[in-house]
Order: C-alpha cells, then structure tokens, then sequence
C-alpha cells in the first residue's frame, strides 16, 4: 500500500502543545487574567495587578508563565510591558468548562 503515511510524533506533538497550554490556563488566577484581556485588547502588568488585586510579582509570574506557552504576546510601549492574547479564541475553553462545571 502506498497510501500517505501518518507522522505518528507530528501527532503526539500536537498533543502535547495542546496539554502545556491547558496546564498552562489551569489556575484561577491565569484564567482571571485572559477573562480580563478578553475584555481589554492590551494591558500592562500594573493595570492587570491593580485590577485583579493581586500583588505586582505575582501577576508578573503568571503572566510570564501564559507568556512562555504562548497563550499571551507582550510588548513594550516605553516604559510599560503590555500584554495581550496571541489568539483570543482561547476563552472559549474557559466558556466550555463554565458551562460543564455547572452541571
């Protein structure tokens, strides 16, 4: 048979990609910041600690954390590191998961 061939790793890798960004997101105070930039384009870390009332260092942590698996994008703008969602899609899993834990 010479059908196409089926890239086995290509598939595992997909998965696993998928499994870091999951683990990623799977901590309230990660969700609360993509639910915050789903409602604003951008925001530096001094408007996301202020907002979610959380320490500077802690929001830079879990920033840093959904930056390095490629859920958020940052920039500079002068002074300030804005960040925002690489794809703003992902807020539909948090959607879904609402939803199913109201069961």
């Amino acid at each position: 048979m010479n059908g196409p061939t089926l890239d086995v790793n290509a598939g595992v890798q997909k998965l696993e990609r998928c499994a870091s960004v999951l683990k990623a997101i799977a901590h309230p105070v990660r969700i609360a910041i993509i639910e915050l930039l789903e409602k604003h384009e951008k925001l530096s870390v001094s408007e996301i600690h202020e907002q979610l009332d959380l320490e500077q260092a802690v929001a830079s942590h879990h920033l840093g954390i959904l930056k390095n698996k490629g859920v958020l994008v940052s920039y500079r703008d002068g002074k300030n590191m804005l960040y925002e969602l690489r794809h703003r899609q992902i807020t539909r899993i948090i959607e879904i998961m609402e939803r199913c834990s109201t069961v």
